[in-house]
């Protein structure tokens, strides 16, 4: 994302933060109607995980002091697995970041066909880390090539993304000429597997897609731009899943926590959650900003023993990272 497209974002995001605030003081809220009790019954659904976390590889206290608010910045890693593929990558990663300090919530993607080392197995794609060791490792391999503290995850199995749309009524996509011709073999794909009947794609366009034809699309692998187009897919799924959940009543909570909670796993606790969410709805006047590492210009394509990976200035990338995440730069 370029410098113009990131300040066109912030503009627009102002009142969007302020709609994400209003609901999560309205899910805190309606927590406490339906009682602490309840909801802490419904968040044993969860897959809770617990992390070493002396083996995250998070940096190094003094590498860290050059920011001097970064202990006031959250780092969480997001991952986003599709069990279909039946190996465990994750295939799609993103750090959540609140930021007090500057008011802001961040999503950073990180491309998952990123060449870097891995602990223990060598250079290889970086979504292969959660393959061999889980988020543990993933998180230690995010952290020790890009510098980052973090320390928690939620990973989301994109299972549940069909179910959880439909729930919401469908999301608005805009689908080029180009998309049109996988998606429907992706549709087809989905609905053998699960026993469902989504409808074809049958023009180019913005258009009302079901909870299949949603998780087709961010499926999608072979279109111009790879794995970069890809990603960006990822992100506008999420973003729209997002925008339209700010529009749903109070009353569907419920229905759509119980439909998404067996689908994810994390190490945060429930009291940790809760926590999180206040802090955002106190961040009123923030913003809500998107980017991808590495960015353009600072990687490339290469094919090594035969398998594609993105190869890309590591140095460049880590610092541009955690300026980004720490310094807002």
């Amino acid at each position: 994302m370029s410098r113009v497209e990131k300040n066109n974002k912030k503009k627009k995001t102002k009142s969007l933060f302020f709609k994400i605030s209003i609901t999560i003081i309205s899910i805190i809220a309606l927590l406490i109607a339906i009682g602490i009790g309840t909801f802490y019954s419904i968040f044993n659904k969860i897959d809770n995980v617990a992390l070493n976390k002396e083996n995250l590889g998070v940096t190094s206290k003094e590498e860290l002091e050059v920011y001097d608010n970064y202990k006031k910045i959250k780092n969480i890693a997001l991952f986003g697995i599709d069990s279909a593929d039946g190996v465990g990558r994750s295939d799609s990663m993103m750090i959540a970041t609140v930021d007090s300090v500057h008011d802001k919530l961040k999503i950073t993607s990180l491309m998952r066909d990123s060449y870097v080392n891995i602990e223990g197995y060598g250079y290889d794609k970086l979504n292969h880390a959660y393959a061999f060791g889980g988020p543990e490792l993933s998180i230690k391999t995010i952290n020790q090539t890009f510098g980052l503290n973090i320390e928690d995850f939620v990973t989301v199995d994109f299972a549940s993304l069909p179910r959880i749309i439909d729930i919401l009524g469908g999301l608005e996509l805009d689908i080029t000429s180009e998309e049109l011709e996988y998606i429907n073999g992706y549709i087809d794909d989905i609905n053998s597997k699960d026993g469902t009947y989504s409808p074809h794609i049958t023009y180019a366009g913005p258009q009302l897609v079901d909870g299949v034809q949603a998780l087709a699309y961010s499926r999608i692998r072979y279109t111009t731009g790879g794995d970069y187009e890809r990603t960006r897919r990822h992100r506008t799924v999420l973003e729209g899943l997002f925008n339209k959940a700010l529009t749903v009543s109070p009353t569907q909570y419920p229905t759509i926590i119980n439909e998404i909670l067996p689908y994810v796993k994390t190490n945060l606790g429930a009291t940790d959650i809760l926590s999180l969410a206040t802090k955002v709805a106190t961040m009123g006047g923030g913003t809500l900003e998107q980017d991808r590492f590495p960015r353009d210009g600072y990687g490339q394509g290469e094919m090594i023993d035969g398998v594609y990976y993105l190869v890309f200035d590591e140095a460049a990338t880590k610092q541009q990272i955690m300026d980004y995440i720490f310094d807002d730069k």
